[in-house]
Formats: C-alpha cells, sequence, structure tokens
C-alpha cells in the first residue's frame, strides 16, 4: 500500500474519532492513542514508522508554529518567570531526579541487570519534554483559568528545544567525550540562543513582508515559510529549531499577523493553522498507537511501572520545587495549580522519536525503547483521562453544565455591543440615512435585550456567572490602566521608575485576577 493511500485512511479514521469523541468524556489525542493501538494489533494498515526525519521535517515545525503564532506574548512575558524556571533549570532538575531514582529503583523493584546510571540519564533527559495537547484542550473545554493554560503551553514549548539539546548532551557525557559543567553550559547557550536569533530574523523578515502584502493566500504561505524554514535553517546550522520555529510563531502571531495584516486575512491565517494543527496531531498521535507493541509492552511491565513512576516523581519534585520559590514573587501559584501541572506532564511524540535515534549499538537500547514507548503510553492514557475529575476535585473547574451557553451567549452579547459602538462612530461621522441608522439601531438593541434576557435565565449558574463577569470586568479595566500608563510613559509625562513600579503593581494584580479566573 503506497504512503498516499496510508494517509488518506489515516485521515479517515482521525475524522471518525473525532466525530466519536463528541460523544465520549476522554481527550480527542487519548481517543486518537487508542485507534492507532487497536488498528495495530489488527494490522489494519502499514503507516510509516515515526521516525526523526518524519518528525522534524513534517510534525515538529508546524505544531510549534501554530502554538507559539496562538499563544498571547503579553501573557507569556507576564508568567516568563515560571515558564523558564519550569523549562530550563526545571528540566535539568527532572533530568536529575528521574535519572536519580531510577539508577536505584531498576535494581531494587525491577531487578533489571546492568541498569547503570548512564542508561538512566539518557532515559531521563529523551523523556523530559512534555506534550501537553490533551491537557491543554481538556482546559479550553472546560473553562480553566487562561493563566494556567498558558504557564503549560509555554513551558512545553521551550522544554522541547532544552530537552533536545539535554539529550544530545548526555549521549556525549556516555559516550565518553570529556564534559565539563562550564562547556556544558556554553553548548547549551550556543545552541538555544542562536535558535533565538535564527528565529528573532526570519520572524520579524516575514512580519516584514506580510505589512506589505495585502493578499491571504501569499501571507498564509509567508508563515508556512517561517515555521519551516526557521526550524531547518537553525537544524542545519546545528542549533535549537524547536526554539527558532517557536520564536518565529511568536513574532508572526502577536506582531507580523497583528499590525500588518487584515482582519480577513487573519482569520483565514489563524483558521488555516488551526486545520494545520488539527491534521498534525491527528496523525502523529494515531501513529504513536501504532509504534506501540503491547506483547513487547506486557513482557517489561515492571520497568515500566518503575520508570513511570520515576517521571512522575521527578515531574512532582520540580514543579513542587519551583512553585515553592515563586511563593516569594509576584508570579505565586495556588498549590492546586501545582498539582494539575504535575499530572498535566504528559509525554508524547518527541520522547519516542529520540529514543529510536539511539545508535543501534547502544546499550540496552531495546529496552529503552520498550521503557520510553511504556511510558509515554501510561501518561498519555491515565494523566488524560483523569485530567478532568482531577480539575473538578481540585475546584479549578467550578462550573462545566452549560458553561459553552454562557460563553457563547457572552460573546454574542460582546460581538453586538462592538457593532452598537461602531454605529455610533458612523453618527458621529455624519453618515446620517434617517431610516438606516434607526433601524440598524433597534435591531442591535433587540438583540442585546434578548441575550441578556438569555443570560438572566440562566438561574443554576447564577451566582457563578456574576463571580466570573466580576473577575473578567476586573481584568479588562486593569487593562485599561496599563495601557494607559505606557502611553503616559511614551508621551514623557512618567519617569522611568515611576512607570516601572505602576507596571510592576498593575502586573501583580492582573496575574491574582487570572489565576482566580
Amino acid at each position: 500500500m503506497d504512503y498516499a493511500t496510508v494517509f488518506i485512511l489515516l485521515f479517515i479514521v482521525a475524522t471518525a474519532v473525532a466525530l466519536g469523541v463528541r460523544r465520549l468524556h476522554i481527550p480527542y489525542t487519548v481517543a486518537l492513542v487508542l485507534a492507532g493501538l487497536f488498528l495495530g494489533v489488527i494490522h489494519f494498515l502499514e503507516p510509516p514508522h515515526l521516525t526523526k526525519t518524519l518528525l522534524f521535517t513534517v510534525f515538529l515545525p508546524g505544531l510549534l508554529f501554530e502554538a507559539a503564532f496562538h499563544l498571547d506574548f503579553q501573557q507569556f512575558w507576564r508568567n516568563r518567570v515560571t515558564i523558564i524556571s519550569l523549562a530550563v533549570p526545571g528540566v535539568v532538575a527532572a533530568i536529575a531526579l528521574t535519572a536519580l531514582i531510577l539508577t536505584w529503583a531498576a535494581h531494587l523493584l525491577a531487578s533489571v541487570q546492568h541498569f547503570t546510571w548512564e542508561h538512566a540519564l539518557v532515559f531521563g533527559a529523551l523523556i523530559t519534554a512534555t506534550d501537553p495537547i490533551a491537557v491543554v484542550a481538556t482546559f479550553k473545554k472546560l473553562g480553566a483559568p487562561k493563566r494556567l493554560s498558558i504557564i503549560m503551553e509555554g513551558e512545553s514549548l521551550i522544554n522541547d528545544g532544552t530537552g533536545i539539546v539535554f539529550f544530545t548532551l548526555s549521549l556525549a557525557l556516555v559516550a565518553g567525550n570529556k564534559v565539563s559543567l562550564g562547556s556544558l553550559g556554553v553548548d547549551f547557550v550556543s545552541i538555544v540562543g542562536v535558535g533565538l536569533i535564527i528565529g528573532t530574523g526570519v520572524g520579524l523578515l516575514v512580519s516584514q513582508i506580510m505589512k506589505r502584502v495585502d493578499d491571504a493566500m501569499i501571507e498564509i504561505t509567508l508563515t508556512t515559510l517561517a515555521a519551516y524554514g526557521a526550524f531547518m535553517a537553525a537544524e542545519q546550522l546545528h542549533f535549537s529549531g524547536v526554539i527558532a520555529a517557536v520564536t518565529a510563531g511568536l513574532f508572526c502571531g502577536n506582531y507580523g499577523s497583528r499590525v500588518g495584516v487584515t482582519p480577513s486575512s487573519r482569520i483565514a491565517i489563524e483558521s488555516f493553522w488551526e486545520y494545520v494543527a488539527f491534521a498534525l496531531n491527528s496523525i502523529v498521535f494515531l501513529l504513536i498507537g501504532f509504534e506501540v507493541k503491547i506483547n513487547a509492552l506486557l513482557a517489561a511491565w515492571p520497568i515500566i511501572l518503575v520508570a513511570y513512576l520515576a517521571v512522575t516523581l521527578g515531574r512532582a519534585g520540580v514543579v513542587l520545587g519551583v512553585s515553592a520559590l515563586l511563593r516569594l514573587s509576584r508570579e505565586r501559584l495556588p498549590w492546586s495549580w501545582s498539582a494539575i501541572m504535575t499530572w498535566g506532564g504528559l509525554r508524547g511524540a518527541l520522547p519516542m522519536v529520540l529514543v529510536l535515534s539511539l545508535p543501534r549499538d547502544f546499550p540496552l537500547r531495546e529496552l529503552l525503547v520498550t521503557m520510553t514507548f511504556g511510558v509515554v503510553l501510561l501518561s498519555i492514557l491515565i494523566q488524560g483521562v483523569t485530567m478532568p475529575p482531577l480539575l473538578k476535585w481540585l475546584g479549578i473547574v467550578k462550573w462545566q453544565d452549560g458553561h459553552e451557553a454562557v460563553e457563547l451567549a457572552r460573546g454574542r452579547l460582546l460581538a453586538a455591543s462592538a457593532g452598537l459602538e461602531a454605529l455610533d462612530q458612523l453618527a458621529r461621522g455624519r453618515l446620517r440615512r434617517s431610516k438606516v441608522l434607526p433601524a440598524l439601531r433597534q435591531e442591535y438593541d433587540e438583540r442585546i435585550k434578548a441575550i441578556e434576557e438569555h443570560l438572566g435565565e440562566m438561574e443554576p449558574e447564577q451566582g457563578l456567572l456574576e463571580d466570573q463577569e466580576l473577575r473578567w470586568s476586573q481584568r479588562y479595566l486593569l487593562l485599561v490602566e496599563k495601557n494607559r500608563v505606557i502611553d503616559a510613559f511614551r508621551e514623557g509625562r512618567l519617569s522611568q521608575r515611576a512607570y516601572e513600579k505602576l507596571l510592576a503593581d498593575i502586573d501583580a494584580r492582573l496575574l491574582k485576577v487570572e489565576t482566580e479566573i
């Protein structure tokens, strides 16, 4: 069966799964992995193997760029200490903790012979990258706090890059190359730093071209070139393609598509990348299911269970440690969030690809492959399925029934109010036609009244609705305050010192409100 037919069949399966999960209470990506497992057992088809070349040339650049493109940079920057702490020193600590626990437990609990600290170090490095796609999708569906989603997405975008870098460095260390802490630090900074420079250059260049072009198809093509071009350029030069793609996505999404693109073109670009993310995620999670060999996993279940516990405990130690340190800063996190961030550290395709890239003569390679596949499968199935009830049990998601209806009504109210404001601007601009503007105003007034009555009828959720409205209103007013302070500084009405103090105060209040939303 040729690859074209295989991919068509994979898309048919993905579509059927997407339709099926609408009636089930499990994340879409979890259902895809289960479908892949089932189809692999019955040998429905022979898909392409999930190789490093396939992941790096097709899947990873598009998925990273899309996530960064839709990430709000202002919110990312407000949580930069949390995100960077988890994604850089946190990754190092997670590797060390996982390796330490696994080295001890492999002999004592799983009775695996010849498993040394070198094997545990390589495993810890390749398994460290998180893939919270299923978790973030659950957050959006249930209405979890936006700030929590930003932190988990931002961490994942960066720790992919740091994970790959430390995996490469760990292989060099295990191979016997002379590596010092200083040289490790220099290598890490250069690999990540140059990737950052390449991504910035590509993102700025594409953004400037987009400002001068008014054609949605060309602009979509430019963003595609930015995603894959930044990644490939950095990888060809032996720097971090992940960081390059993420940086290019942040620039194109937060600058290029907002400053130099018309609203209709922005809608087209966002729709294109949403579909790309859906398509790539669908295929990659199906391929994860196909790659897993059930018989091998069952034969090695003791070491897989030990490895899963080591990875989970390592993740918990890092998240709790960072959370404890952040208690002293304005980015402090509720302890319930720490539990969610620990449990939400799912593993995806990247660890599987990294372990398959190990040299064929690497000691205990097949065992490491089996362990990695088992940990990825357990994290997706166990943590992915249990995330919704955990969110409810911890009180992070306070209401779900009727949530979509409330969100839809609120969105319609915001849209209608914006239309009414635009109508006022038309009237002030002397576009007065006695039969046109009054009729339009009456239509909008009636629509707003109907929406407000509909919201008022949602009695079971009324108290929670008012609480949510208070939080969103507080956030909106704080953003207005922040923009006014920025304008005053640019106009020369505030000194640098006063400007920084005011912004720090507003950001602290914003973080507090966003924690409660």
